[in-house]
C-alpha cells in the first residue's frame, strides 16, 4: 500500500469518527431535551390528578402516609420551576383575561392567553343569519379555534426547553393612546428576571380604511439573547375557522381559499378551490399569507419575509355555519442579534380601492389588491383599467347599482357600435352574394376541386370587398369584456347588500321560488335574473342564427348548439351566480338585438349591392397584388399534387 492510500484511509477514518462523535452528542442533547419536556408534561399531568386519600394504617402496616393535595401540587410546581423557571411557571398558572379594542370600522378581541387576537368584528358589513336575513355583523374568525403562537427554545442549564406562547398567560399593560389617536396594547410574557417577550398591537382610527383595517403587530425580544437556546428559526403557528357569510355555500366556498405572495412579485399564488382538504409546503420566502374568503380576508404581513410556510385548509360541511379551517406554520429567521419583528395584520373587506393602498409597516407596496380575483391577462387589464374606474366614477353620482350596470352596458355597446355596424354590413354582403357562391358550389362539386372552389370564393369575396371574418370581429372584441364581467361581478364587494328590483343582493343569486328538492347542477331555487338571461340569450342566438345561416350554409349544422343548448347550459350554470352578473348579460343581449334591428333599418341592401358591383368593377381592372399572385400559385401547386396522387 502506497503512502497516498494510507493518508487517504486515515483522513476518511478521522472524518468518520468525528461525524459519529458529533452525531452522538447531538442525539444525546436531543434526548435530554425530550426527557426534560416529557418529565415536565408528566409533572403537569400529575398535578391535575386528585390526591389519593391516605389508606387505613391497619391495612398498610408501617407504610408512609400519602402526600396531601397541597403537598402534591407544591411538588409539581417545584419540578415545573426547575424545568421552566419561576417566571414561565407563574405565567402558565395565571388566569387568562379577555378585552376588546375598537375603532370606527372594527372591534378586535384580545386574550392574554398567548397574547393573541381571538376575534374581529367588522362594523360596516352584515352576514346572512339562520333566518336568511342580514341581521348579524361579520365575524372574521371563530374565537374557539383562533390560534396565533410563537414557538422557540430557551436554555435551562445544559438543556433546551421548548416554549409555545399559547401555553402561557401574558401580562397586559394599561392601554395607551398616541397623539394621533392610535390605541396601543402591550402584553408581556416574562421568561426570566429582566427578560421578556413583548407583543405591541397598534390600532388606528384615521377615517382612512386602508389604515384602519390594519393592526400593527410588533414583537420585541427584550434581553432575550442570554435566555434563548441556539436556534436559527422561530416558528409561527396561525390558524382559525371562518364562518359562512353569504347566501350560497358552494358559490362562497369557490372563492374561499388560502393565498400568499412571493417577495418582489406583483401576482399572488393560491391553494385553489376545493370542497375538501388541501395543503402545500413552501420552502422559499413569502411576504404575506391570507386566509381569504369571498369578500373578506385576514392577512398576516411580514415585511422582512418568512423563511418557509406550511399552508393548509379543510372545508366544513355545507349545512354547518362554518366554511373553512385555515392553518399556517411559518418560520422567521433568528440570531442572537435579533431584537424583534415588525409584523402586521389586515382584517377587512376584499375591496380593490382599499387593498390597493395597503402598504407594509415600512411603506412598501405589497399588492394585496390581487386578493380580488379580476382575472388573468387581458381580462384583468379590462377590469383594472376600464371597468373599475368607470364603476367607481358612476358610484359618486348614482346610488342605484342597477342603474350603474345599465349605464355600463350602454357604454360598452356604444364603444363597439362601429364594429357592430361593420359586422352587419359584412353579413349583408355575404347574404347578397350567396347566389354566386351557390353557383361556385355547383361548378366545383368534386372534392378534388376544393382548392379551386376556395380560390374562386376568395376571389369573389375580394372583388365584393368582403372580409370573411368581419362578422366575428365584434364578438372577438366583446369576449374579453364579457369574461372580465364574469370575474368582476362575483368578486365585487360593492354589489354586496345592494338591492335592485326583486333581488335583495346583487352579489348573490336572486330567488323568486325555493324548490322543495335540489336539481343536479341547478340547485334548489329559481333565479329570475338567470331565467330571463337564458331567454334573452335564446332570442339573441336565434336572431343571430337567422342572420348568418342564410349567408353561411355551414352554420346550419350548429343550430342546436347555438340556439338551444347554449341557453340551457347558461341557465344551469348561472342559477347560483351573482344576480348582478345575470342582469348585465340580460341587458347586453337585449341591447345587442335592439342595436342590430336599428342597423338593419339604417342599411339599404340595394345600396350595398351597388357598392359591391362598383368595387368588383374596379378590382377587375386593376392588377393582382403580389399576395394574391402567391395565393393563386399555392392553389395551383395543391391541385397539381392532388392530381399526381390520383395517378
Amino acid at each position: 500500500m502506497d503512502k497516498k492510500s494510507i493518508i487517504g484511509i486515515a483522513v476518511v477514518a478521522v472524518l468518520f469518527l468525528g461525524f459519529a462523535y458529533i452525531n452522538s452528542k447531538q442525539q444525546k442533547e436531543y434526548l435530554e431535551q425530550k426527557e426534560a419536556y416529557e418529565a415536565y408534561q408528566d409533572s403537569v399531568a400529575r398535578a391535575t390528578r386528585p390526591a389519593v386519600p391516605a389508606a387505613d394504617s391497619t391495612a398498610i402496616g408501617e407504610a408512609q402516609p400519602a402526600m396531601s393535595a397541597e403537598e402534591a401540587a407544591a411538588a409539581v410546581r417545584e419540578r415545573q420551576v426547575e424545568t421552566l423557571g419561576e417566571s414561565l411557571t407563574t405565567a402558565r398558572e395565571a388566569e387568562a383575561e379577555e378585552f376588546t379594542v375598537e375603532n370606527d370600522v372594527m372591534s378586535v378581541r384580545f386574550s392574554t392567553r398567548g397574547g393573541q387576537i381571538t376575534g374581529v368584528t367588522l362594523k360596516d358589513y352584515t352576514k346572512y343569519g339562520p333566518r336568511g336575513k342580514r341581521d348579524q355583523l361579520i365575524e372574521l374568525m371563530d374565537p374557539a379555534t383562533a390560534r396565533f403562537g410563537l414557538s422557540f427554545y430557551v436554555k435551562n442549564g445544559l438543556r433546551n426547553i421548548p416554549v409555545n406562547t399559547l401555553d402561557y398567560v401574558f401580562t397586559a399593560e394599561p392601554e395607551t393612546t398616541t397623539a394621533d389617536g392610535a390605541k396601543c396594547i402591550a402584553m408581556r410574557l416574562p421568561i426570566a428576571a429582566e427578560s421578556y417577550l413583548e407583543y405591541r398591537y397598534t390600532i388606528y382610527n384615521t377615517e382612512s380604511p386602508e389604515r384602519d383595517y390594519l393592526v400593527n403587530f410588533d414583537v420585541r425580544l427584550v434581553n432575550m439573547a442570554r435566555e434563548m437556546a441556539n436556534q436559527t428559526q422561530i416558528q409561527i403557528d396561525w390558524a382559525n375557522t371562518t364562518y359562512q357569510n353569504e347566501k350560497g355555500f358552494q358559490n362562497e366556498n369557490m372563492y374561499t381559499t388560502l393565498a400568499y405572495r412571493f417577495p418582489g412579485e406583483t401576482s399572488i399564488e393560491e391553494l385553489g378551490m376545493s370542497d375538501g382538504a388541501k395543503s402545500k409546503n413552501i420552502s422559499t420566502q413569502v411576504s404575506w399569507v391570507a386566509f381569504k374568503q369571498q369578500f373578506f380576508s385576514a392577512v398576516f404581513i411580514a415585511p422582512e419575509n418568512v423563511s418557509y410556510a406550511n399552508l393548509a385548509f379543510d372545508t366544513a360541511a355545507p349545512e354547518s355555519s362554518l366554511l373553512k379551517t385555515f392553518s399556517a406554520q411559518m418560520g422567521v429567521p433568528y440570531t442572537a442579534q435579533t431584537e424583534g419583528y415588525d409584523f402586521a395584520f389586515y382584517f377587512g373587506p376584499n375591496k380593490y380601492s382599499i387593498l390597493k393602498k395597503v402598504d407594509d409597516p415600512k411603506g412598501a407596496e405589497i399588492h394585496l389588491e390581487r386578493l380580488v380575483p379580476l382575472g388573468w391577462g387581458i381580462f384583468g387589464w379590462v377590469n383594472r383599467w376600464c371597468v373599475i374606474p368607470v364603476f367607481d366614477f358612476l358610484r359618486n353620482y348614482i346610488a342605484s347599482f342597477g342603474i350603474i350596470i345599465l349605464i355600463l352596458v350602454l357604454l360598452v355597446k356604444l364603444v363597439i357600435s362601429p364594429l357592430t355596424y361593420k359586422s352587419y354590413v359584412s353579413m349583408a354582403k355575404m347574404r347578397l352574394i350567396k347566389p354566386q357562391v351557390d353557383e361556385l358550389n355547383k361548378k366545383y362539386p368534386k372534392r378534388e376541386d376544393a382548392a379551386k372552389k376556395q380560390q374562386a370564393t376568395m376571389e369573389l369575396y375580394k372583388k365584393a370587398g368582403i372580409n370573411p371574418m368581419g362578422g366575428c370581429i365584434p364578438m372577438l372584441i366583446q369576449m374579453p369584456i364579457l369574461i372580465a364581467m364574469f370575474r368582476f361581478f362575483p368578486a365585487s364587494i360593492e354589489l354586496r347588500e345592494q338591492p335592485f328590483l326583486w333581488a335583495d343582493d346583487l352579489s348573490s343569486f336572486d330567488s323568486v321560488l325555493n324548490l322543495p328538492f335540489s336539481i343536479p347542477f341547478y340547485g334548489d331555487h329559481v333565479s329570475l335574473f338567470a331565467l330571463l338571461m337564458a331567454v334573452s340569450l335564446f332570442g339573441y342566438s336565434y336572431f343571430s342564427y337567422q342572420q348568418t345561416a342564410s349567408s353561411q350554409p355551414q352554420m346550419a349544422g350548429m343550430k342546436f348548439m347555438m340556439v338551444y343548448m347554449m341557453p340551457i347550459m347558461m341557465l344551469f350554470w348561472f342559477n347560483s351566480y351573482s344576480s348582478g352578473l345575470c342582469y348585465y348579460y340580460l341587458l347586453s343581449n337585449l341591447f345587442t338585438i335592439g342595436q342590430t334591428l336599428v342597423i338593419r333599418r339604417m342599411v339599404d341592401d340595394q345600396k350595398i349591392h351597388a357598392i359591391m358591383q362598383a368595387n368588383a368593377a374596379k378590382k377587375s381592372k386593376g392588377k393582382k397584388s403580389k399576395f394574391q399572385q402567391r395565393y393563386e400559385e399555392l392553389m395551383r401547386q395543391q391541385e397539381a399534387q392532388q392530381r399526381s396522387k390520383k395517378k
